[in-house]
């Protein structure tokens, strides 16, 4: 994927086209004034570039050149602000979610635990989803040794019993209690 979503048009901000906008995570530090997002996440399309960005009460506002009515932005709210990924500027230790899926989840000895399939995110931490068992692995600290973009693998030192190996015997089957399904946050990405 070469954009991530970096915020969301989420309504009309005054008598000037003005829109109030949802950054992502992965856009809290991206909207800049002179930027151009585009508003499909791949191919051409319209662009939209950014000449004013401000802070109001909770909210970020945000106008952009061409729209000066609330009548031609409201025809756009809804719409998801997408950013080339090379844009997207991360500190060390944070990662998107898109980084994180499909990356092999191991023990400290090595041992396969299975695949990240998604990221949930809650507010005490994000969760990895790994397969099989759909199990919920807390991102924390206090259990990673590392992430490797490069070999596709994350490291976790887990407490006994939070997850099996995914070459065990019970390692197919989901643990009581354990939820099915992914996170419904619409493949916005997550600095981690």
């Amino acid at each position: 994927m070469n954009r991530v979503a970096v915020a969301q048009l989420a309504g009309v901000f005054g008598v000037r086209g003005a829109f109030k906008c949802r950054p992502t995570p992965a856009g809290e530090g991206t909207l800049r004034v002179g930027g151009s997002y585009a508003l499909a996440q791949e191919g051409g399309g319209r662009r939209l570039d950014l000449i004013e960005l401000q802070r109001h009460r909770k909210h970020t506002i945000a106008r952009f050149a061409g729209i000066g009515d609330p009548e031609t932005a409201a025809a756009l709210v809804g719409h998801i602000l997408y950013a080339e990924r090379a844009e997207i500027e991360l500190g060390p230790d944070e990662y998107l979610v898109d980084d994180l899926i499909g990356l092999q989840l191991a023990d400290d000895a090595g041992r396969a635990l299975g695949t990240v399939v998604a990221v949930e995110h809650f507010p005490a931490q994000d969760c990895l989803v790994v397969e099989p068992g759909g199990s919920r692995v807390p991102l924390a600290k206090a259990f990673l040794r590392s992430i490797d973009l490069g070999s596709r693998t994350i490291v976790m030192s887990l407490p006994e019993g939070m997850l099996e190996p995914a070459d065990a015997p019970e390692a197919g089957r989901r643990r009581p209690g354990a939820r099915s399904g992914r996170s419904p946050d619409l493949g916005s990405p997550r600095k981690r």
